[in-house]
């Protein structure tokens, strides 16, 4: 079920440069100056696809645009010391009023912005909380006057699928342009792939074949007691689910879980695809390890503009812990897209929340391309990238072994440096940049996980699978620290990796393809997955 998208090549970060006027202003503004927002083109179009003509000057596209956090690297710098466990000002975050007054752009800034697309006829939508996205939308024609490009219909060489994108980077009338770091939704080529793999096998452990909940918490010493009550879990989907799918998994292992709730972003997912049992998956994952959990369900459009606003959304939201099973190899990504999302994942860890990504199926190439590659946004500093492994577990329901899954996402990021949080285990092969994973769990489709989806059992894997028994931990974690009247988990890697493996069940065997799992964190495995009692216990100090 798995599908990866192979795009070539990515721009160097995004600098602003002067651009000469745009034909379309030349009348009603002969001396006004545009900048450009670099690295807002699709990496390789002319390249990987041929033009087939023009979108039509009356379709309607919707568009959100990231400004830039104020105040350069004191976000960064903040963010290091709030998340650090041996600083004064860790757990100490930062309510959403406050990040808003501390590091969003003013609203004199955000007004002149909003003025300046008024005037090209566009409609101007949500300003989210904390001053850094503005929602728009308007036609082809007065989205190309706006941002001084040309909106093309594309066919892509290798694929033969259809999409539209910008010929050239969008541009701003200088004054204006230092706000904008992206506009989002000026192509449509790029869709994020959910990572479930289904196995239908004959069963041994749970309906359908897969791991049941008592096999799950067993395996990873999760306490009958901590069940994350009063807790709340996100997840970001790009797909639905049908109620009465979870109904079905809750009810067959008596887990007594709190309905979901829906939050549907900028019109929701759609009609139900083959994504729905991304969603199922994901769900009922929290639900075996962590029944008691509030789960909300943040549904959007697969598309940047939709990514981008799910992503806000659930920032908005204030829930501590998100889980995400979507996503694709850094180099199908415009850089400004990536630094978008970027800010948004950095204002929540700013703000005390934690993301959980999966870190893909494809083991370590994960563009497909033969070389070597991770998936965003598993790479992204301030996201805990989640890689794959093959639990056993005992008779008893406790852990005996564990392996690397050959499928499981790892390597070295072409985007980001390595955190100083990630420099104390760096390795060689990284050459200085982030490495994936940061941790991992169970997601070898056979056994997978027992799911109930679009009426039937089924063994469910991948690193989907991962992402929410992750998600499901810093949950029950954060009941204990409730209790114990400390702060929330928050965004976990310095906290994880300050650690320095306690807790950890270190993976020494396996590989994904070009990395071999070892002693201590790996390319592979990470630091490995997690004993909750012992690793809550560390944490809490």
């Amino acid at each position: 079920m798995k599908s990866r998208l192979k795009l070539l090549g990515l721009l160097a970060a995004p600098a602003l440069v002067t651009a000469v006027v745009p034909a379309a202003y030349a009348a009603n503004a002969p001396h006004t100056t545009r900048a450009a927002i670099a690295g807002d083109v699709l990496p390789g179009l002319k390249q990987n696809a041929h033009r087939t003509g023009n979108v039509a000057a009356d379709k309607r596209i919707s568009v959100a645009i990231s400004l830039t956090p104020r105040g350069g690297s004191a976000l960064d710098t903040f963010v290091a010391k709030v998340s650090d466990p041996h600083s004064a000002s860790y757990g100490h975050y930062l309510t959403k009023s406050r990040f808003a007054a501390r590091f969003g752009r003013t609203d004199a800034e955000v007004g002149q912005l909003k003025d300046y697309l008024h005037a090209q006829g566009l409609t101007v939508g949500k300003v989210h909380s904390g001053n850094l996205l503005i929602d728009a939308s308007g036609t082809a024609a007065q989205l190309e006057k706006a941002f001084g490009t040309k909106l093309s219909t594309w066919k892509d060489a290798r694929s033969g699928r259809s999409f539209y994108a910008n010929d050239s980077a969008p541009t701003l009338p200088s004054g204006l342009a230092h706000l904008v770091s992206d506009v989002a939704g000026l192509n449509n080529r790029v869709q994020l792939h959910h990572q479930a793999i289904t196995r239908t096998v004959s069963p041994h452990n749970g309906p359908g074949g897969g791991y049941t909940p008592a096999q799950l918490k067993g395996g990873y010493n999760v306490s009958g007691s901590y069940t994350g009550s009063g807790q709340k879990i996100a997840l970001l989907e790009f797909d639905g689910f049908q109620q009465s799918n979870i109904t079905k998994y809750d009810t067959n292992y008596s887990l007594g879980s709190p309905t979901p709730t829906v939050q549907k972003v900028d019109g929701g997912s759609g009609a139900l695809g083959d994504g729905q049992v991304e969603v199922e998956l994901d769900i009922e994952v929290l639900h075996a390890i962590a029944p008691k959990a509030n789960v909300t369900v943040f549904e959007g459009p697969n598309s940047d503009a939709g990514e981008v606003d799910t992503y806000q959304a659930i920032v908005d939201s204030g829930i501590p812990t998100t889980s995400i099973s979507w996503g694709a190899a850094e180099s199908a990504r415009t850089t400004s897209n990536i630094n978008a999302v970027d800010a948004v994942f950095k204002a929540g860890a700013a703000q005390g929340l934690g993301f959980y990504a999966a870190s893909g199926d494809d083991g370590s190439d994960d563009a497909g391309d033969g070389g070597t590659s991770v998936d965003y946004p598993a790479s992204d500093p301030y996201v805990t990238g989640v890689g794959g492994t093959k639990l056993t577990v005992t008779s008893a329901n406790a852990w005996s072994k564990e392996v690397a899954w050959s499928g499981g996402g790892g390597g070295k990021s072409s985007v980001f440096k390595i955190p100083s949080w990630q420099t104390a285990v760096q390795k060689s092969a990284g050459g200085g940049y982030r490495q994936v994973p940061d941790v991992s769990a169970h997601a070898n489709p056979s056994p997978g996980v027992s799911i109930y989806s679009q009426g039937s059992w089924s063994s469910v894997g991948g690193t989907s699978a991962a992402a929410p028994e992750w998600a499901a931990f810093a949950a029950l974690y954060n009941q204990q620290a409730a209790a114990a009247g400390k702060a929330n988990l928050g965004f976990a890697n310095p906290a994880l990796y300050s650690a320095s493996g306690t807790g950890f069940h270190d993976i020494t065997s396996g590989s994904n393809g070009a990395y071999s799992a070892s002693t201590g964190w790996d390319f592979t495995t990470g630091w490995g997955s997690y004993n909750a009692a012992t690793l809550a216990s560390k944490l809490l100090g």
